[in-house]
């Protein structure tokens, strides 16, 4: 495993999903969140709680970053887009539980499904396009 490349396309990715996050679901899904007031934390709680929010965006970031380095066998954004929308999926899953058992709207769900997607697909791009393999290549 290439480490710096790993490093680099690990923070690049991290850096990506708190962005895409603070856009898609803090800025474009507020007032569709706000719609069930009662599931989330109160503005202060949430400060409170904002490291928790880093963190997660963190183990997101990494775990994508590892899976394509160790297993993606073709490399660059495309693979990297396909392993992000893989990834997505299994998001979407626990999202069509949570839906299940807590009392979500159709466009929380809807807005959950498709800013997964967006999100990890081109996450995955982006990683991939760091962590490709050099242009030189030995046999």
């Amino acid at each position: 495993m290439n480490w710096k490349k790993f490093f680099i396309a690990f923070i690049a990715a991290w850096i990506f999903v708190f962005a895409f996050g603070f856009v898609w679901y803090g800025n474009l899904m507020h007032s569709i969140h706000n719609e069930v007031p009662t599931l989330w934390r109160t503005e202060a709680d949430f400060g409170s709680h904002f490291r928790w929010l880093i963190l997660g965006h963190g183990v997101m970031a990494f775990f994508l970053t590892l899976l394509y380095a160790r297993f993606v066998t073709s490399r660059g954004a495309g693979a990297g887009a396909k392993l992000g929308i893989m990834v997505a999926f299994l998001y979407i899953g626990d999202n069509l539980i949570t839906f299940a058992v807590q009392p979500l709207t159709t466009k929380i769900l809807g807005g959950w499904i498709v800013g997964g997607l967006l999100e990890f697909a081109i996450a995955g791009a982006i990683v991939g396009a760091i962590y490709k393999p050099s242009s030189h290549t030995t046999t």
